[in-house]
């Protein structure tokens, strides 16, 4: 039996694959590689549900191929097609075989496998970009969904004192610490779990997962904001904005920044 299974998209554009790795990543895919007219996504195939994506296909009228992959075979095809990223002149994010990034304040080298953020997506792109303006020094952090670990070790880097990284996925826990220690960080804290720490107020909390995960658990994430705190979310398409800040208005919320790329939003708050 496979290790992975692999969906690949054809002739879509990029608002078409945008709005999909929405709805994969919901439904369990893992890893994605965005090409120029397609995209393919993966999944372990345990998890493989093909009758949710031919009636994803047949909904949006998509052609797409499945193709059984071993998981030794990822790293290669990550090697063969991860590009480095630079996020303006503020972070550089390379795998260590690429040459090292100049002209940028922070360089993040990671093991590109298989879990969810890259750079290369627009969401974590954004999250990024919303987190150079805010002031990390000293800040409790706490990294709701951290796939690879790049804005955990971006808020190290920052001068975060500590910061709690959790996801509910064995591949990208692994992933995550073994990218912190490539980046000599030593303050943050990974943990497998879907549950957000009750004993602890956060000065910044970073979410970007999906809008339902984020809806489901916003009570929960405004109650860990310490005072004054910062809750800064993506993982979100344009047409999720009213349902946030519809949600949002239930809180003592400020709500202070946007960002939008590629029909994606990230949305920064304030307590």
């Amino acid at each position: 039996m496979p290790n992975f299974i692999q969906i690949e998209f054809q002739n879509i554009n990029a608002a078409q694959s945008d709005l999909l790795l929405a709805q994969l990543n919901e439904m369990g895919f893992t890893g994605f590689e965005e090409l120029e007219n397609s995209l393919k996504a993966f999944i372990p195939a345990q998890d493989f549900d093909e009758v949710a994506i031919v009636a994803l296909a047949t909904k949006d009228d998509l052609t797409y191929s499945k193709s059984d992959i071993a998981e030794t075979n990822w790293n290669a095809v990550w090697e063969s097609n991860f590009q480095p990223v630079l996020v303006d002149d503020y972070v550089g994010i390379r795998a260590d075989f690429h040459e090292p990034l100049t002209g940028v304040d922070y360089e993040i080298v990671i093991t590109p496998k298989m879990s969810f953020g890259t750079g290369h997506h627009a969401t974590t792109y954004m999250m990024i970009q919303q987190m150079r303006k805010i002031d990390f020094k000293g800040a409790l952090v706490f990294d709701f969904g951290t796939g690879t670990g790049i804005l955990a070790i971006l808020a190290e880097k920052s001068g975060a004192k500590k910061i709690i990284a959790v996801d509910n996925d064995d591949w990208s826990i692994a992933n995550s610490k073994e990218n912190a220690v490539r980046n000599n960080c030593t303050k943050i804290e990974f943990k497998k779990t879907e549950r957000i720490p009750e004993e602890t107020k956060f000065d910044i909390i970073l979410a970007n997962i999906n809008k339902n995960v984020i809806l489901d658990n916003f009570s929960s994430l405004v109650n860990q904001l310490a005072p004054d705190g910062i809750l800064l979310l993506s993982g979100l398409l344009e047409a999720d904005e009213a349902d946030l800040l519809t949600e949002a208005g239930k809180y003592p919320l400020v709500y202070s920044g946007k960002s939008t790329k590629n029909s994606w939003i990230a949305l920064r708050f304030n307590l």
